[in-house]
């Protein structure tokens, strides 16, 4: 089972491995973008070095970055490396998806090649998978599209946990150099049309060769590309569009020249495209297929001005993100939700009970008049102010149109609705595991889950908050209500479970607890947990057994 805190590492390292490639997007030149690229895998993935070596017009690979040690920056930066020597690294050692890793113990042979390295010798490891100072691990950069084309090398060293990657480690490795050939891709396809753009406002003798340069720059750019008009009635409907765009979209050039950005734009992304500024404006967003599927994409603005007329039309690049976004979401789902039955974890179970609470405690109303009053916003009385909306507080607070969480009372059914939390313990689990293995457990965690979550509405949720124990939050309900929900509940669980042809069965003890304002996600689970505990003690232990 994984320990409770590692959900929480792996979110923090998809935020760092976010941030690093959002970073990308920033620099301004191809240098500052390999320079970033570099800086990324430091900062963001947990190595001490990092080296990237780019392709050459001539085919060998120069050293055109580095980050993590200014001696050996000092050494290396813009040494030359062959490729017959790079291509003979990248098919030794052990092929980890598309990263390649080459041991110390088989790294000997290239002591003597020509590829540019930094390596010192060291002590045999330690442990297994301890990471030895002449261990080589490489991340292949292709042009985008996924092509055969190399465009780089990305070299790794000194893992500051000092352990070869892991799964996770890896996954993140190959991600990044994935975007990092993107971004170096993109920059110097900037580079290109900015001296296609400089030529045209500065070289009129030129024009024709300029207007030339920037067609093939336009037409033939792996990444979409559209020119739309400004200004006037007919502002942002598209004048031009290349077969990148056009292959994206699933629709001919003259199906899309009826159309604008703001027609083609997911309903909920409108807000984005609108906040996008004309010049360096950039936005991610959905854009319609003509099959009525939304892809993701990422725009990217720029003027193209005329020298005597002002700003004519709008470039655009369009670049397709869907295989980032579907690594985000899954990565964020890895990150959030139990690996074994694919319900929320103990951490997006507290994020999400903490994003019902407020500091505050809401106290009712003892009178009809001051029930108004708190709805509206009593602005006479002070009292009456605390949780009602102020109109004249500051827009914007903490507490504005907050709808705070009240526990019913338990003892005199009112009728009162709260946000319920069944906190459920299986009985008998450990002794199904005991007798038949973990493997038998981990059937009988899955059904149950699958058990309790057809059981309770949509807007529900169902978390597994590690071991055998569960978790329900049911919004809306008042005592009688969890009560009978408990009930149906454990109900469910209780018929047998058939795992290899085998009926095994297990019970389940239920405590309920309400959240309320002024209380921590941690103290609701606990007062749910200590009245789970009175539940199953009140009940004789024979009717708690299972197996």
């Amino acid at each position: 089972m994984e320990a409770e805190s590692e959900p929480y590492v792996r979110l923090a390292t998809m935020r760092q491995l976010h941030q690093a490639v959002a970073d990308l997007n920033t620099a301004r030149s191809l240098a500052d973008t390999l320079q970033t690229v570099a800086d990324g895998i430091v900062a963001g993935l947990g190595y001490g070095l990092a080296c990237v070596n780019l392709v050459r017009p001539d085919g060998d690979l120069v050293v055109a970055a580095f980050a993590g040690s200014s001696a050996a920056e000092a050494l290396i930066t813009g040494r030359v490396g062959s490729r017959g020597s790079w291509e003979r690294r990248l098919s030794m050692g052990e092929a980890w998806d598309e990263l390649r890793f080459i041991p110390h113990t088989d790294g000997w042979v290239l002591l003597d090649d020509d590829v540019p390295q930094w390596h010192t010798e060291g002590p045999e490891p330690r442990f297994e998978d301890e990471w030895h100072p002449e261990d080589r691990l490489y991340a292949p950069m292709y042009a985008s599209g996924g092509g055969p084309d190399l465009l780089g090398v990305i070299s790794v060293d000194r893992p500051r946990n000092g352990r070869r990657p892991g799964a996770w480690g890896r996954e993140a490795l190959q991600m990044y150099a994935s975007q990092a050939a993107i971004a170096i891709s993109n920059a110097r396809l900037r580079a290109n049309m900015q001296r296609a753009l400089v030529r045209l406002e500065r070289e009129q003798q030129a024009l024709r060769a300029s207007e030339e340069s920037f067609r093939q720059a336009f037409e033939y750019a792996p990444s979409g590309m559209a020119i739309a008009e400004m200004g006037g009635d007919q502002h942002g409907r598209l004048l031009r569009t290349n077969d990148a765009l056009c292959r994206l979209l699933g629709r001919p050039a003259s199906v899309l020249r009826r159309y604008s950005f703001a027609d083609l734009v997911h309903p909920e992304d409108v807000g984005t495209l609108l906040r996008t500024s004309a010049e360096g404006g950039r936005a991610e967003l959905r854009l319609g297929r003509r099959d009525g599927t939304y892809l993701w994409v990422s725009l990217r603005n720029s003027v193209v001005a005329d020298t005597t007329d002002g700003p004519r039309f709008l470039l655009t690049h369009v670049e397709d993100i869907e295989e980032r976004k579907r690594h985000e979401l899954h990565l964020a789902h890895r990150a959030s939700h139990d690996a074994l039955t694919g319900l929320p974890n103990s951490a997006e179970l507290r994020s999400r009970l903490g994003a019902r609470l407020c500091e505050r405690p809401h106290s009712v109303a003892t009178t009809a008049v001051e029930a108004l009053d708190a709805a509206y916003g009593d602005v006479d009385d002070p009292d009456t102010r605390t949780h009602g909306y102020d109109v004249d507080s500051a827009p914007g607070g903490p507490y504005d149109h907050h709808v705070h969480a009240v526990a019913p009372d338990t003892g005199d059914d009112d009728g009162a609705k709260g946000l319920a939390v069944l906190f459920c313990d299986l009985d008998g689990f450990k002794s199904i595991n005991d007798r038949f293995g973990h493997h038998t457990g981990d059937a009988v965690l899955i059904e149950v889950a699958r058990r309790l979550t057809i059981c309770v509405r949509d807007g529900d949720t169902v978390a597994r908050l590690g071991g055998d124990e569960f978790v329900v939050l049911a919004d809306g309900l008042g005592a009688a209500d969890a009560a009978d929900l408990a009930v149906r509940l454990r109900n469910a669980i209780i018929p047998p479970i058939r795992v290899d042809g085998r009926a095994v069965r297990v019970g389940a003890s239920f405590g309920i607890g309400w959240a309320a304002c002024g209380m921590t996600a941690e103290e609701v689970l606990r007062s749910a947990d200590q009245r789970m505990y009175v539940e199953k003690r009140s009940r004789s232990k024979v009717h708690r057994r299972a197996g």
